[in-house]
């Protein structure tokens, strides 16, 4: 179905991103994502949208070309915003697992980063504090959602079809 020429863009765009994106970034709120991590679903995904619409590597057409076609987000910033969603929601429900600390020593060489130091500098990058997140609503704004009746409401003002 993705590749189907007889389909539209649009409609390989919401069948992507509804079934592929989402099994692809399935738990990603939790995941302590290093770079090698980014950089390797950055690639699968693209390799995707290339797929979707015919253009082969040796085509050179850049990725935010691509993108652009579909009207996708940057995988890696839908992990950013999927992250800060969740930890939004973490504050706002139980401050003492953020303030947990394991008991015991640590194994040697270098600790291995952990969900809250990924979500700090995610904040940090976003100018973003633990205050921020008690309001729901300004805490979604800030890190870049739009709620699904929205989405869903800007899309049926474009006329749009509804895939599924």
């Amino acid at each position: 179905m993705l590749t189907n020429k007889g389909i539209s863009l649009t409609v390989r765009r919401r069948l992507y991103s509804s079934c592929v994106r989402s099994s692809m970034l399935h738990g990603s709120e939790t995941w302590p994502v290093r770079k090698e991590n980014e950089v390797a679903v950055h690639r699968a995904e693209m390799r995707m949208v290339r797929w979707m619409c015919g253009v082969k590597l040796q085509d050179r057409v850049p990725s935010k070309a691509l993108r652009g076609r579909l009207e996708l987000d940057d995988i890696i910033s839908v992990l950013q915003q999927n992250r800060l969603r969740w930890y939004g929601h973490v504050l706002r429900r139980v401050q003492k697992c953020m303030e947990y600390v394991m008991e015991g020593t640590r194994p040697r060489g270098r600790p291995k980063k952990t969900c809250r130091e990924i979500v700090e500098k995610d904040c940090k990058a976003c100018g973003l504090n633990g205050v921020d997140a008690m309001d729901r609503g300004t805490w979604r704004k800030q890190i870049g959602m739009i709620d699904g009746l929205a989405a869903r409401a800007f899309d049926l003002r474009l006329n749009v079809p509804s895939v599924l």
